[in-house]
């Protein structure tokens, strides 16, 4: 009898096992990744042909944290290779994230727990990624590497500027492709080493942010304890970037460690999602100065999508960032970060970006300067800066 009963246990606590697997990384990406419900808004003719012509261009998205397939069309989330061919997204920037902490905050965070260790174990990924954040990075960069393989030319990855080149002609032939640029949020995912930055490179990365929601080995988090700037190896990480032509993103960085950065910066950076505090205050939103300094410095600031960054969700609202961004910093130095599938609620998702093109329209920006906006600005910051 108990031989009976402990069998039927075990059973039932493989079945519960198995649904863990299958089902709660849906459910949490479900929850997390949401279009928020808003009022229909109607694209103009006008717009949508405005629209048709942009090399459209995202600074940041996180799809690859989540285990869907990047070549199927999901039914929830935000960014997908279907939905970036309706939205006419000529490049996505997809970051992975390798660690946030739990009770996660605009304010104060440390790095002592671990939101990302459940969702790589019920999402089965490999052994090495519990030891090692180096190792959750490269797995997903490999999970993109296997949906460009599987794509059929659909999708293609940017590594230099070689690559750039040749996908911007071959989509002038074939307007359904896309490219792919391989992004890290957090540099913890060094392990604390400086020869890690060697390795993510030899993996494809080509823009790492320095920091996520806690201070690390490199620098401090708007988000963290310290509120300093970079550590010594810090420097030795911003040195080697940039000796490998790796673009340095300052999403998330304290104002120190963005003041420091900009300092001994030879090379243009960027802010790859962010809000303006003029329009919408909050601790990694960026002050008129420093979008100042980064446009002297030559960089491009991605405005994003999410509550946090505009305020009020809606195209209206992320086309007023943009107005105030480009009016302090220059058309020649704003783009879009929207981060999709960061754990955020957006008005909606990549394929609905016309919405932003007609947004900017109505504030009068001229075809020229939307073109700018929507991608021209980040295209030309790459062919610059990628090796």
């Amino acid at each position: 009898m108990w031989r009976r009963l402990l069998a039927g246990v075990a059973i039932l606590l493989c079945v519960a096992i198995v649904t863990a697997f299958a089902i709660v990384p849906g459910m949490v990406d479900r929850r997390m990744n949401m279009v928020v419900s808003a009022p229909h808004v109607v694209i103009t003719d006008a717009a949508r042909a405005l629209h048709r012509t942009l090399l459209v261009a995202d600074m940041h998205a996180d799809e690859l944290l989540w285990g869907r397939d990047l070549l199927v069309r999901a039914d929830h989330g935000h960014v997908d290779l279907p939905r970036m061919s309706d939205g006419n997204v000529a490049l996505q920037v997809f970051s992975v994230v390798t660690k946030t902490p739990r009770n996660m905050n605009y304010d104060h965070n440390t790095g002592e727990t671990d939101n990302i260790t459940l969702l790589a174990m019920v999402q089965r990924w490999p052994l090495s990624s519990l030891r090692s954040l180096r190792a959750r990075a490269i797995h997903q960069a490999d999970r993109l590497h296997d949906a460009v393989t599987r794509s059929g030319g659909r999708l293609v990855l940017v590594t230099d500027r070689v690559s750039l080149t040749a996908f911007l002609a071959a989509r002038k032939a074939a307007p359904g492709m896309h490219a792919a640029l391989l992004a890290i949020e957090g540099l913890h995912a060094l392990d604390g080493k400086l020869e890690s930055v060697d390795t993510l490179h030899a993996h494809g990365f080509r823009m790492l942010g320095l920091t996520h929601f806690f201070d690390n080995e490199v620098a401090a988090s708007a988000h963290g304890v310290t509120h300093g700037g970079l550590t010594a190896l810090g420097r030795q990480v911003i040195q080697r970037m940039e000796s490998l032509h790796i673009v340095v993103d300052l999403a998330h960085a304290s104002p120190q460690t963005v003041s420091e950065v900009l300092a001994m910066a030879t090379r243009p950076v960027v802010v790859s999602h962010t809000g303006v505090a003029a329009t919408c205050p909050g601790p990694r939103n960026l002050t008129d100065d420093q979008l100042r300094a980064i446009a002297m410095n030559g960089g491009v600031v991605g405005i994003g999508y999410w509550d946090a960054a505009v305020c009020t969700l809606g195209a209206a609202s992320i086309a007023k960032a943009i107005r105030h961004a480009v009016n302090v910093a220059g058309i020649d130095h704003v783009g879009l970060g929207s981060d999709f599938d960061g754990a955020t609620s957006t008005p909606f998702a990549t394929d609905g970006l016309a919405e932003i093109t007609q947004a900017l329209m109505a504030l009068n920006f001229s075809p020229d300067e939307i073109a700018k906006v929507m991608g021209g600005n980040v295209f030309r910051l790459l062919g610059a800066a990628l090796p």
